[in-house]
């Protein structure tokens, strides 16, 4: 796909629902007694390789422009699949399935896209081993695809080396099939969002500093789960409105938990103006955000708040690369494992379109100001790659192609007809 630079960046939109609230209705919805109603379910390819995998081990989900309705089963309500269970390039759906696999007594294989058979699976295969359940990593390399042989399985207290809701809550997830309290402490809280729906469905967690502590065998009953707007779909548009002269966007309903809000507080400390309209605390906090062009600098991100934002590092690049003075970014190691090595293909491609830019082993070091200009970018088949260039694209002169950028459809399929309504 081909991007000209934006004249014109004015609008609202509300982006799709939360991609990590949308897998955890189904899972939850799954192994509890009773139906489960989601809204605003996100209907990307991740979340749907989540629903099949649900449908194959036996549990009825009716998937209507409306809602998803989820016909849970309870705890010990999942059937042994007749085939292996395909996860698409979905990370969360591959975790977090592995913690309730784990806890079954039947015997899975689980294996995903390229992408998810490159991704390291060694930080769950260690704790749910621990707890009792056999996995096996079927190439031997720590990576997908993995055999689980569910197992009576123990209550642990374990320490991870990373902060990561997808470790936290397949460990959690486990828990629910323990014979004592599970707890998980992590080096910096992760995103909460598997805490906040449990203890919706009856389960009871409870976290106290960076641990999360679940006890076993609660009794789980069906919900209603609205699905707030994506605060990580929602970073490319508050990047655009931020960066494109004259711009202004309204975007509706977003999910703004703290363990997630981290694109906000970088924006607000780089000089952006972003106004909370709205808010709302009802379970995940929401709130419209308005954003207005900022003349942005740059800034340190580092420490607790990597977390927060480590889906976003990306399109804060490309904030960075406009920004004047230097941005440094330190402590995100874990942008080397996601859908690609995002390090080096943000480095690589920036790189290309005239940015000042040098990886580190944790991060990047970024000097802005300079004018960007239009090349080919590949993407890398990797969502956030793609959608962060395209606004990247807006702002550079010439034009810009992208390949691959189909990819979106992974978390945000009507992207690219939103980004170019608001451009006219």
């Amino acid at each position: 796909m081909i991007f000209q630079k934006a004249h014109h960046f004015k609008g609202e939109v509300t982006v799709p629902g939360d991609k990590s609230i949308s897998h955890r209705a189904v899972m939850f919805g799954a192994l509890a007694e009773g139906t489960t109603e989601v809204l605003n379910f996100l209907q990307g390819a991740d979340c749907l390789s989540t629903i099949d995998c649900f449908r194959k081990m036996g549990i009825s989900i009716e998937n209507t422009p409306a809602h998803i309705l989820i016909h849970g089963k309870g705890l010990h309500g999942l059937q042994k699949p007749a085939s292996i269970l395909d996860t698409g390039n979905s990370g969360t759906t591959t975790r977090l399935i592995s913690g309730i696999l784990a806890g079954q007594s039947f015997e899975t294989t689980l294996t995903g896209d390229a992408s998810i058979r490159k991704r390291p699976m060694r930080r769950i295969i260690e704790p749910l081993s621990l707890m009792g359940a056999e996995i096996t990593s079927l190439q031997g390399n720590d990576c997908a695809p993995l055999r689980i042989k569910g197992a009576p399985l123990h209550g642990i207290h374990y320490h991870s080396r990373v902060a990561s809701a997808q470790v936290k809550s397949a460990i959690l997830l486990a828990g629910l099939y323990a014979d004592d309290i599970t707890k998980v402490t992590e080096p910096t809280v992760s995103r909460n969002h598997s805490e906040i729906m449990l203890n919706c469905f009856g389960a009871q967690v409870h976290t106290k500093g960076t641990t999360a502590v679940i006890h076993p065998e609660p009794a789980l009953h069906g919900q209603k789960v609205y699905v707030p707007g994506d605060i990580s779909s929602a970073a490319y548009f508050i990047a655009a409105g931020l960066l494109i002269p004259g711009a202004e966007v309204l975007i509706r309903n977003v999910g703004i938990n703290p363990t997630r809000d981290g694109i906000l507080k970088v924006a607000q400390a780089m000089g952006g103006n972003i106004t909370l309209l709205n808010v709302r605390h009802d379970g995940e906090p929401t709130a419209d955000l308005l954003v207005k062009h900022s003349t942005l600098h740059g800034i340190t991100i580092e420490g607790p708040i990597i977390p927060t934002l480590i889906d976003e590092l990306p399109i804060i690049n490309i904030m960075a690369a406009c920004a004047e003075g230097t941005t440094l970014i330190k402590d995100a190691a874990e942008l080397k494992v996601k859908e690609s090595n995002r390090i080096d293909v943000m480095v690589n491609a920036l790189s290309a379109m005239g940015c000042d830019i040098t990886g580190t082993d944790d991060g990047m070091i970024i000097h802005g100001g300079k004018p960007l200009h239009g090349t080919v970018i590949d993407s890398h088949m990797d969502h956030r790659i793609a959608m962060s260039f395209a606004v990247a694209s807006l702002i550079a002169d010439g034009s810009t192609e992208i390949t691959g950028s189909d990819i979106v459809t992974i978390s945000y399929p009507n992207f690219y007809e939103d980004l170019h309504r608001l451009m006219h």
